[in-house]
């Protein structure tokens, strides 16, 4: 069989599968309202919840930067890609987090893959969440430690399986903090009860929770008060933040180890200097603008209430994430496309990026939506169920 009759076979299977995927226009900045391929659209499909993309104390740092320092870093951090801008945005968010010091990684994905399994090695036990994020998954994938999946938020599950494992070198709990496609929060405090008791590591991938969560937008460390537990924290400068890369913080003893030992960290080239800048100053604007979370609370129970009111079947979430359950890869994606025929973004989440028979519609509520953006939106979400 030659390679482009394998391809085109394997593309046939997605489609008849209705897992197939394309990638789509968009047109203009990701606020309320996109030009989706042309034509304006309300957009629930975002992670930019507190528009800080869009904020104009953001893109001044980021152009100013820019006009400086050019577009990129040319080379990795350990070679000479470590623009002082890191030391800037680092402080921040260590800040933010509550902890020593920070590292900035040029993903989140990269951070994960590279801290994981600088963490667990030979004769290690890493225990995952059955619904941690795919770069969590492939982190693990990565270590050569034994890895065990306990059941979503399952503590009982967790504590059992900590239990057993007396033999293991080091234990490494993982997992996210809000789920991203549930909108739960883990059950942190019980975690790191079991994680006191079992002598092991806790790492919360905060994605999104940082800029959300907490009182100064912290995370879910803050919103649980457990600063002083030792937790890595692991997140994203591309959800609340708006911009690109990822973080890990903690120890400063952690940090300098993850210098020399984290893979995603050594051998890929460093942030553009805009970047940067500009997520240094969106930490400044969650940390001085708390009216930008108080809104997007205001839209999130406002947008809630009203589906729960009409029927509408949502995960039990606590977030800005409201997933609405649809069952079926066939419903969902011709709900999906109700759905924008009506003039609402929100792309449907199919296998595997869910378990099967939980396809659904993962309805990002973000601070710079209108009432009139969500009125809109909940007119063409009872569209939508209506026509299919």
């Amino acid at each position: 069989m030659s390679k482009e009759h394998w391809l085109k076979s394997e593309l046939n299977q997605l489609n008849q599968a209705g897992l197939s995927r394309s990638l789509r226009s968009v047109m203009t900045a990701p606020t309320g309202r996109i030009l989706l391929d042309g034509r304006e659209v309300i957009l629930l499909g975002s992670n930019n919840y507190l528009g800080l993309s869009v904020h104009p104390t953001v893109i001044e740092a980021a152009a100013t930067a820019l006009r400086i320092y050019g577009t990129g870093a040319s080379a990795s951090r350990l070679m000479s890609g470590n623009s002082h801008l890191y030391t800037e945005l680092e402080t921040k968010i260590a800040r933010a987090k509550g902890t020593e010091a920070a590292l900035v990684f040029s993903s989140g994905y990269l951070a994960n893959i590279g801290t994981i399994p600088a963490l667990a090695g030979d004769k290690d036990l890493i225990l995952s969440d059955a619904l941690n994020h795919a770069s969590i998954i492939d982190g693990c994938r990565l270590s050569p430690a034994t890895k065990q999946i306990y059941r979503h938020c399952d503590v009982e599950h967790l504590e059992s399986l900590l239990s057993q494992s007396t033999k293991c070198k080091r234990r490494l709990i993982v997992t996210d903090g809000v789920f991203s496609m549930d909108g739960d929060i883990a059950p942190l405090p019980e975690i790191c009860e079991l994680a006191e008791r079992y002598d092991a590591m806790v790492m919360v991938d905060d994605a999104h929770g940082f800029g959300v969560l907490g009182e100064t937008g912290g995370g879910t460390i803050e919103h649980f008060g457990l600063e002083d537990r030792g937790v890595i924290q692991m997140g994203t400068l591309s959800k609340a933040i708006g911009g690109l890369g990822g973080y890990v913080a903690g120890s400063a003893n952690l940090i300098d180890f993850l210098i020399n030992r984290a893979r995603g960290f050594i051998f890929t080239t460093g942030l553009p200097p805009a970047t940067l800048a500009g997520a240094s100053a969106a930490i400044g604007v969650i940390r001085s603008s708390p009216g930008l979370r108080q809104q997007l609370s205001r839209n999130v129970l406002l947008l809630k209430n009203a589906l729960l009111e009409r029927g509408f079947q949502l995960l039990p979430s606590q977030t800005q994430i409201l997933p609405l359950m649809l069952g079926s890869v066939e419903v969902a994606a011709r709900f999906a496309e109700a759905l924008l025929e009506h003039g609402v973004y929100a792309p449907a989440i199919r296998p595997p990026t869910v378990p099967e028979g939980t396809s659904r519609l993962r309805i990002s509520v973000i601070a710079s939506h209108t009432t009139e953006d969500l009125k809109t939106a909940i007119t063409g979400l009872e569209a939508a169920r209506a026509a299919t």
